[in-house]
């Protein structure tokens, strides 16, 4: 890893969920920055296509295959990676999936169990299987990927709202629990972002959402939250732990 306490050139980063969206653009950014990066989704051609555009900018990036919703694959993939390029120094947990029912829906139930499954319990396994690799390390960084559902909820995404707010409690419990070791635990709470999963809305809907919503009236752009994740990463970065940080537009200062 650089001694510039700006930069991450050198340094190796997994990103889950980055085939597209914010894990695609964040996955870009580290490799633009000189990181070498492990673009991850279940989507492997997608996540091909990620890795060749990095490696095409002159970065080094490979792909790999991986649902975070089996936890073999999980260990399988960060053992992978880690031997591929030499270590691991920065974790991004980024894949999630949203869904939204009524609580007394038939179908609540398999809800519940997949937004668990895919948005929270797969950040504590990519973070159990990352850690003997991070804990050798200059700069081990670990930044989770929540969203403003966790600290504010809307109608009927009460299992998506639960799992996120879920990915807060574990980011605080664990920057407590590994700052003894330098490891640094972060959470991001993205707001309204132009990403594969709210492209379902018609524009002049977000377009209305946004100007109601948000101070900067306008959805964000995944890579104003890969810029954000990538600075929590830096060296400059180690006294930051334990953060929960909206990139939100002003969603929640506008809303509190």
């Amino acid at each position: 890893m650089s001694g510039n306490g700006r930069s991450v050139e050198g340094s190796i980063a997994l990103v889950t969920g980055a085939a597209s969206g914010m894990g695609a653009a964040t996955a870009r950014i580290f490799g633009e920055l000189g990181a070498r990066v492990a673009v991850t989704d279940r989507a492997q051609d997608a996540a091909e296509a990620v890795a060749a555009e990095i490696r095409a900018g002159g970065g080094d990036a490979r792909a790999w295959a991986l649902d975070v919703g089996d936890p073999d694959a999980i260990v399988r993939v960060v053992n992978d990676v880690a031997a591929h390029f030499g270590g691991l120094d920065i974790l991004v947990n980024n894949a999630g999936v949203a869904g939204f029912l009524a609580i007394d829906n038939d179908g609540y139930e398999d809800l519940w169990d997949r937004m668990l499954a895919i948005n929270l319990s797969a950040h504590q396994r990519t973070v159990r299987a990352a850690l003997p690799h991070l804990r050798k390390s200059d700069s081990p960084r670990i930044v989770n990927i929540a969203s403003t559902e966790a600290l504010g909820a809307t109608a009927m995404d009460s299992a998506y709202a639960a799992s996120k707010a879920g990915v807060t409690g574990l980011t605080r419990a664990l920057a407590v629990e590994l700052g003894k070791e330098g490891i640094t635990v972060n959470c991001i709470c993205p707001g309204p972002i132009e990403t594969p999963m709210t492209a379902f809305a018609p524009a002049e809907d977000k377009e209305t959402y946004a100007r109601r919503r948000t101070s900067l009236r306008r959805y964000g752009l995944p890579e104003e939250v890969g810029h954000m994740t990538v600075s929590l990463c830096l060296p400059a970065a180690s006294y930051i732990t334990g953060a929960v940080i909206p990139v939100d537009g002003g969603l929640m200062a506008r809303n509190a």
